[in-house]
């Protein structure tokens, strides 16, 4: 790896990017080392066949861990995957991984789950390390210092066979959270917010940087959830310098160093936080004092707003209008009391253990509202383990959820739990595209307590405004 020169101050991005620089064109495009890589059922079966057309193998396969999520079912875990497309998806993933000694984590093992919420807590992912996988959401590991991207199914072939990727160095973007948070304003809140804020495309070839005492006083779950959403901002890669709440997070995880190993990295991740001084190519600041609870009204993350907010008016801007025709919605009308019938919790956004927690506090005692349907979807098996030890399924099937295993879900609708044409669901997920849970369903995207409040009352609700349960 590069050493760094002292003279000059750098941010964590500089560090992270130029201790991976195998060389450079002149035209600035970097051949950039991987350190590990991320793989799932959907975006890799092209990149196995350009493997084996080419006589290639991985360079090196314990770099990689591979984990079906997207196309797996929620429900029936004990019979074959009904879904031939899912199903022959996954047997390629098996078959491949197999062949090529990449180590897997199978449907029926108890660490199965969302590959975003698995490398985390088995420790595959570490400060300071480049880690790629064939999904947008990657950024979700820049939560603990990691340089982490989401790559096309070409580039996974490429990642496997040279553990290398060419790449254009992205400019960066300092976010300093100010302020303190209220109580019921959650990570979730803090990234719709940015980007209401600076726009869907508002950070396009950057590099976010989250700053500040707000965002050290967050938990890993809180982190992982703002890196997360940095992709709706257009931001490729998020990052968090790492910390004691990291090395707390990862020391004794499975993949995680050991013994002196863990002190030698221990020394290595301390030196990566940005140097003080060190600039960025533009700074953004938001107080986290003004954030309330927000909710999308609209087809995409930037259509948000705060849950007791009323809902835009079009004027000349036709994107709005049609955002609103297709989310049935009125120009004008509050967005609280808007009438939900779906309601989800999970995805590598809020899947996590603290966020079910979050959701079943609010449903302790109580029943979802009639005609409401309700999935809690833990992210990993480990965290649905270790939620039915503490008694949160009981929570859950009391009020009327569904309880099911792990995987991405509802979140991207490709393994049976989506919403029909004209549904509204109040959904814990990232995106709200059109179609994105189900041909012609309509998302509104929240925190987990937010949702759980939704399925109580069967509308969007201001969990500052739900009484406490008893």
């Amino acid at each position: 790896m590069n050493a760094f020169p002292p003279e000059r101050h750098r941010t964590l991005y500089d560090k992270l990017w130029e201790a991976h620089v195998v060389c450079e064109r002149e035209d600035g495009t970097t051949l950039l080392y991987v350190d590990r890589h991320l793989l799932h059922e959907v975006s890799t079966p092209q990149s196995f066949v350009a493997l084996d057309r080419r006589g290639l193998k991985p360079r090196r396969p314990e770099a990689n861990l591979a984990v079906p999520d997207n196309a797996v079912p929620t429900v029936g875990r004990d019979r074959p995957i009904a879904d031939p497309q899912a199903r022959a998806q996954t047997a390629r993933l098996v078959e491949n991984v197999g062949k090529h000694g990449i180590p897997f984590i199978t449907l029926d093992d108890p660490r199965h789950g969302i590959v975003h919420v698995v490398g985390p807590e088995q420790g595959f992912t570490l400060p300071g390390i480049t880690l790629a996988c064939g999904d947008s959401h990657t950024s979700t590991h820049g939560a603990f210092g990691a340089l982490a991207f989401g790559v096309g199914a070409s580039e996974c072939g490429i990642v496997m066979a040279a553990q290398a990727l060419p790449q254009k160095r992205a400019r960066t973007t300092g976010v300093e959270v100010t302020g303190t948070l209220a109580p019921g304003v959650t990570a979730k809140d803090l990234a719709l917010a940015l980007i209401a804020q600076i726009g869907a495309n508002g950070a396009a070839g950057h590099a976010i940087e989250y700053r500040g005492a707000v965002i050290s006083a967050l938990s890993m779950e809180e982190r992982m959830t703002l890196c997360n959403m940095a992709i709706e901002a257009g931001a490729r890669v998020a990052l968090i310098a790492p910390g004691e709440v990291t090395f707390a997070y990862l020391e004794g995880r499975p993949m995680a160093p050991k013994g002196a190993a863990w002190d030698a990295a221990l020394a290595h991740w301390r030196s990566l936080p940005s140097d003080e001084g060190a600039l960025y190519d533009r700074e953004v600041t938001l107080d986290a004092a003004a954030v309330g609870p927000f909710v999308t009204w609209g087809t995409s993350p930037e259509d948000a707003l705060p849950s007791d907010a009323f809902l835009p008016e079009p004027g000349e801007r036709p994107r709005i209008a049609r955002a609103l025709d297709y989310m049935g919605l009125s120009a004008g009308a509050p967005l609280e009391g808007t009438p939900i019938d779906t309601v989800f919790i999970g995805s590598c956004t809020n899947g996590r253990l603290a966020e079910l927690r979050a959701a079943a506090t609010v449903l302790k005692g109580r029943r979802i509202a009639p005609g409401v349907r309700a999935l809690a979807v833990p992210g990993s098996g480990l965290v649905k383990r270790q939620a039915e030890e503490e008694g949160l399924d009981r929570v859950f099937l009391d009020a009327g959820f569904e309880w099911r295993e792990a995987g991405c879900s509802m979140c991207v609708a490709v393994n049976g739990d989506r919403l029909e044409p004209g549904q509204r669901s109040a959904s814990t997920s990232n995106r709200n595209f059109e179609g994105r849970q189900g041909r012609g369903g309509r998302t509104h995207l929240l925190s987990p307590a937010m949702a759980a409040a939704a399925a109580l009352t069967g509308c969007l609700t201001d969990i500052r405004k739900l009484e406490p349960s008893a």
